[in-house]
C-alpha cells in the first residue's frame, strides 16, 4: 500500500498542500448510514477537543452528513484522536488535525499521510465552509476522507461542495485561533506538538 501528501484547489491552477493522506489500493470507500434515531442523537451530540490552548467544543451538521458524523464519533470513542497533533495551521485559513500518525513524534515527516485504514464517502452539502465550520481532509478522490478534520479559521466558500462539511465550533474558537498562530515550519506543521484528546458528550 502506497501512501502520499495530497492537495486540493483553491482555485483553478493553484494548489495548497493541505496533506490529508491518500492510501492507494485500499477497499472500496465505505458507505455510512445511520437511522433517524442515529440522526436525532447525533445533532444532539458534542465533542470536546482538549489542548493547552483550551476546550472546542463541536457541534454537528448529522442532518446533511450522518456519515461522516458517525465516522467522526466512533473514531473518538475509539480513542484514535487521543495525542494526535493538529499537524497544519495555515493563518487565514485553517488547523488541521486527525492523522494517527502523528501520535509518534519520531514521524514528524510523515504528519499528514496517515489515516483509519479506510475511506469514506463523500457527503457534499449546502453548508458554508465559513469560519469555525469542521470539515474532512480528503486526497483528490471526493471519497477518500477517513480520520483528518478541519476546521476553518475564516470563511473559505471555494471549498462548498467539495469537501464534506459536518459540524461547527460551537465555543473554544479563541483556542482555535491561538493554535493557527503558533510558530510552524516549512510544511505548516507547527514547531511544537500541539496534542489534543476528544471527548464525547451525548444527550441524556
Amino acid at each position: 500500500m502506497r501512501i502520499g501528501r495530497i492537495f486540493f484547489a483553491a482555485v483553478i491552477g493553484i494548489s495548497l498542500s493541505f496533506a490529508a493522506y491518500a492510501q492507494y489500493g485500499m477497499p472500496a470507500p465505505k458507505n455510512i448510514t445511520a437511522t433517524k434515531e442515529e440522526i436525532k442523537k447525533m445533532s444532539e451530540t458534542k465533542a470536546v477537543i482538549e489542548t493547552t490552548f483550551g476546550n472546542i467544543t463541536l457541534k454537528f451538521y448529522a442532518d446533511v452528513a450522518p456519515g461522516h458524523v458517525k465516522n467522526f464519533l466512533d473514531l473518538a470513542k475509539q480513542g484514535v484522536y487521543d495525542n494526535t497533533v493538529f499537524h497544519r495551521v495555515i493563518p487565514g485559513f485553517m488547523i488541521q488535525g486527525g492523522d494517527p500518525t502523528s501520535k509518534d513524534p519520531a514521524k514528524r515527516r510523515a504528519y499528514g499521510t496517515g489515516g483509519p485504514g479506510y475511506s469514506i464517502k463523500a457527503e457534499f452539502n449546502a453548508k458554508p465552509h465559513k469560519r469555525g465550520v469542521l470539515s474532512m481532509a480528503r486526497s483528490q478522490s471526493p471519497d477518500s476522507a477517513g480520520s483528518q478534520f478541519f476546521i476553518c479559521v475564516k470563511d473559505s466558500n471555494f471549498l462548498d461542495k467539495q469537501y464534506t462539511s459536518f459540524g461547527e465550533v460551537e465555543s473554544g474558537m479563541e483556542a482555535v485561533d491561538k493554535i493557527v498562530s503558533q510558530p510552524r515550519d516549512g510544511n505548516d506543521n507547527p514547531n511544537e506538538r500541539i496534542e489534543m484528546k476528544v471527548k464525547i458528550v451525548e444527550p441524556k
